[in-house]
C-alpha cells in the first residue's frame, strides 16, 4: 500500500510540474502572409517574406528560414526579400521562428519553384540499325571501351509473359553478341548501371542496394547499401560522382566510394515537375532521361534539374518486332567514338544509333 502511495505522490507532483507556469503554447498566434505569394515561382522571382499577427502580439523578431536555411531576421512584421537565384528547383520549405513577449513560435509554408525554360523539341536521324536481345528488359545501357555494358530486369521476355532473371551483360553492339553475363538472384530486380573508375555500379529495384563489379572481369567486388531507403531506377556519371534516380523527380548525386548522398536536383518543366524519370545517361555535361511509359528522352540541366530539350521518340517502337512481352524505350548509352547515341526498349529486338539536331 505504500509503494502505491508513493508512485501516486511521484505522478501527482510530475502532472503539477507539466502543468505549471509553461510559456509555450500551441495555439497558433502567426501565419505566413501567402496573400503575397505566387502560385508559380522562377530563379528570376524575388520571394516576399512576412507574417499575420491576427492576435496582435507585441513581436520582437522574426527568424526566417528556407529549406531550414537562416537567411534573415526582422522587426515586427516587415518584409524580408529572398532571391530565388540560387535555388533548386521544386518546393522551397519555409519557415519563421517568431520571438514575442517572452515565447517563442514557429509558423511554415511551401512555394514551388519552376523551370522558366521552354524545352525545345529536337529532332533525330536514324544513322544505323542493330540487332537486340529481345528477352533483354533493358534497364541501363553504356558504352565502355566500344563495349556496350547493358543491365537487365526480370521483366517478361520469352513471349509468354513468364518473368526472367536480372542480369548484366557485356555485347557487341554491332552483331548483338553477349560476351560475358552475370545472372542476378531471382529476388533481385536489376535496374540502372554506369561506369566509373573501372567499376561497373548496377542499381537494384527494391533490395536498397547497388551492386560493384570490375568492369573488366565482371567480377563482383561489393555491395553497397543506399543512403536512405529508396527504389534504384536509372543510373549515370557524371566522372566524378553517380547520378541515380528513384522514380520521382529526384536525381540524387552519390559519392562511388561509399554510396553516400552528396546533393540532388528535382526534375521540372515550366509547369511542372516531371516524375517516374528512368535511365539516365551523361551526354556532354547534360543528362539525358528516359522519362518512364513516355517514348521520349527529357536532356536536364544537372546544376537545377530544368528540363531544356526533348527528343520524341515515339516512332522508334514501330520499327521493331511486336510481340507479346514488347514494353517502352528505355536504354540510352552515348558513344564518345562516334559522337552518336544508341536507344532501345524494353524487349526490344534493335538497337537504334541515331544524332540529334535542332
Amino acid at each position: 500500500m505504500k509503494k502505491y502511495n508513493l508512485l501516486a505522490i511521484i505522478s501527482l507532483v510530475i502532472f503539477l510540474i507539466g502543468c505549471d507556469g509553461s510559456k509555450k503554447t500551441t495555439e497558433n498566434y502567426f501565419s505566413f502572409d501567402n496573400s503575397k505569394f505566387k502560385a508559380e515561382y522562377h530563379n528570376e522571382d524575388i520571394l516576399p517574406l512576412s507574417l499575420i499577427n491576427s492576435t496582435q502580439k507585441k513581436i520582437d523578431s522574426v527568424v526566417y528560414y528556407v529549406n531550414d536555411k537562416n537567411v534573415g531576421s526582422k522587426k515586427g512584421t516587415d518584409v524580408l526579400t529572398f532571391s530565388l537565384k540560387k535555388q533548386k528547383l521544386g518546393y522551397q520549405n519555409l519557415k519563421a521562428l517568431v520571438y514575442f513577449e517572452g515565447q517563442n513560435q514557429e509558423t511554415t509554408a511551401r512555394v514551388e519553384l519552376v523551370s522558366s525554360i521552354q524545352p525545345k523539341l529536337l529532332s533525330y536521324k536514324i544513322i544505323n540499325t542493330f540487332p537486340h536481345d529481345k528477352k533483354a528488359y533493358t534497364q541501363g545501357l553504356e558504352f565502355y571501351r566500344d563495349t556496350l555494358i547493358e543491365g537487365t530486369g526480370n521483366g517478361a521476355g520469352n513471349g509468354t509473359g513468364i518473368r526472367g532473371i536480372s542480369s548484366l551483360r557485356k555485347t557487341d553492339y554491332k552483331t548483338g553478341k553477349i560476351h560475358k553475363t552475370i545472372e542476378l538472384p531471382e529476388s533481385v530486380f536489376g535496374e540502372g548501371i554506369t561506369v566509373l573508375n573501372n567499376e561497373i555500379f548496377q542499381l537494384t529495384w527494391q533490395n536498397n542496394e547497388a551492386y560493384v563489379y570490375n568492369a573488366d572481369t565482371f567480377k563482383k567486388k561489393k555491395t553497397a547499401p543506399y543512403f536512405k531507403k529508396i527504389e534504384g531506377w536509372g543510373l549515370t556519371n557524371d566522372g566524378k560522382n553517380l547520378l541515380m534516380s528513384d522514380g520521382t523527380e529526384k536525381i540524387w548525386s552519390i559519392n562511388p566510394e561509399n554510396f553516400k548522398e552528396v546533393d540532388y536536383i528535382n526534375v521540372y518543366t515550366a509547369s511542372s515537375k516531371i516524375k517516374a524519370v528512368n535511365e539516365l545517361e551523361w551526354i556532354n555535361g547534360k543528362i539525358y532521361a528516359n522519362i518512364y511509359q513516355m517514348d521520349a528522352i527529357a536532356i536536364i540541366n544537372p546544376k537545377n534539374g530544368a528540363v531544356e530539350a526533348v527528343i520524341n521518340l515515339s516512332d522508334l517502337k514501330s520499327k521493331v518486332t511486336n510481340h507479346p512481352d514488347l514494353d517502352v524505350l528505355n536504354g540510352i548509352a552515348y558513344n564518345p567514338k562516334t559522337k552518336t547515341i544508341f536507344v532501345t526498349g524494353k524487349n526490344w529486338d534493335k538497337l537504334f544509333e541515331i544524332k540529334v539536331s535542332e
